[in-house]
């Protein structure tokens, strides 16, 4: 079992930004392929921004590109979703989550969330004026 914990969400007015984070405490290693998925009340869960380290990919959901930046760091088993210019319509709930540990990359379907084995409780980012 690998836990996820995210933190750095928070309330913000249009325009602002946010930091996101992801950790994986007790030592375990970053999966080869991680991902930010977000919910709104009363929507499916939607890929946001994936990372694949096995590969060298980076891939964002369009509403997001240009704003969204994911980043990894391992040294601090870590990753980071870097979130500018913020719009009320990314107001939700921040998920981050994992493949299996043992997985090469993301495979295909980066953004099927039945792709991810692993999830955060999730940490909640307003953005309202």
């Amino acid at each position: 079992q690998v836990q996820l914990e995210e933190s750095g969400g928070g309330s913000v007015q249009p325009g602002g930004s946010l930091r996101l984070s992801c950790t994986v405490p007790g030592g375990t290693k970053l999966s080869n392929c991680m991902g930010w998925f977000r919910q709104a009340p009363g929507a499916e869960r939607e890929g946001v921004a994936v990372i694949d380290s096995g590969f060298g990919r980076i891939y964002y959901t369009d509403s997001v590109k240009g704003r969204f930046t994911i980043s990894q760091d391992n040294t601090e088993n870590a990753v980071y979703l870097q979130m500018k210019n913020l719009e009320p319509e990314d107001t939700a709930v921040y998920f981050c989550a994992s493949v299996s540990r043992w997985a090469s990359g993301c495979g295909g379907g980066v953004f099927d969330r039945n792709a991810y084995l692993y999830w955060g409780q999730g940490t909640r980012v307003t953005v309202s004026s």
